[in-house]
């Protein structure tokens, strides 16, 4: 099922996100804090992400979103690199069976070609198990960037087109990396920084952004109910004026 927008409609005020999407940022900085190399803090940032799941599960949220490592992270030091891909392979091996065992769907975004054969391995082994599950959605962006994502969107699209024709916002969004799930409805950075930093370019247009100093490794179920609770304060008008969301929620 492919879907186009979550912007579209009104959401009960209240209402908990279906979608959300998060930076966990801050690992190294938690670990550096601590006098600890900064592996410890990505080794740590792993714990929170099992704390987040069930979190969103218990939560009903239907879509959780995590970006885990970007196209420019390259840039890093190459030992950190390669510590980064070991703790990633680790991980999907350990957690994917709890996964499947509670109903998690588990994909796996970005250009993922540049990963070396035994992790596109186990990334596809993760995902054709979790396949068919229908309870929360966890994605995990890697290689990733929403440049990238858009440019090659666009040449899938254009290929599919065999022609020059003006391309529409309406075709071009089923080509996006992640047109299975809905716009997330929040956005959560942690660590302090203010930025979205390339992540899902097209699919934040209308999502509420919340930034927080705590470090992702500190980062827990009270946490996310912060955020999601300065989510249900705001109104979400997706460029209507505030007397027609009123009206739409009214009807």
């Amino acid at each position: 099922m492919v879907h186009i927008s979550s912007t579209k409609e009104v959401p009960l005020v209240g209402k908990v996100p279906q979608h959300i999407a998060i930076i966990m940022d801050g690992n190294g900085r938690w670990a550096t804090k601590r006098f600890l190399p900064r592996v410890a803090g990505h080794a740590k940032g792993v714990d929170a992400v099992r704390v987040m799941v069930k979190a969103c599960v218990k939560r009903e949220v239907k879509y959780l979103t995590l970006f885990a490592f970007s196209s420019e992270n390259w840039r890093r030091p190459a030992e950190e690199v390669s510590l980064l891909m070991r703790l990633f392979v680790t991980a999907l091996e350990k957690e994917v069976v709890k996964m499947h065992a509670n109903g998690i769907r588990l994909k796996v975004v970005g250009d993922l070609s540049r990963f070396d054969a035994q992790l596109q391995k186990t990334i596809q082994a993760a995902e054709a198990l979790t396949a068919s599950n229908l309870g929360l959605t966890v994605t995990i962006c890697a290689n990733y960037g929403g440049r990238w994502d858009i440019v090659q969107a666009f040449n899938r699209l254009k290929q599919d087109l065999k022609s020059d024709a003006t391309v529409t916002e309406e075709q071009l969004a089923p080509y996006l990396s992640m047109a299975y799930a809905p716009e997330p409805d929040l956005f959560i950075r942690t660590g302090g920084e203010t930025r979205i930093s390339n992540f899902l370019l097209w699919q934040l247009a209308y999502s509420e952004l919340y930034f927080t100093d705590t470090f992702w490794p500190d980062f827990n179920a009270h946490a996310l109910d912060e955020a999601i609770k300065s989510y249900q304060a705001r109104e979400r008008r997706f460029g209507r004026t505030s007397a027609q969301v009123l009206a739409q929620v009214d009807e």
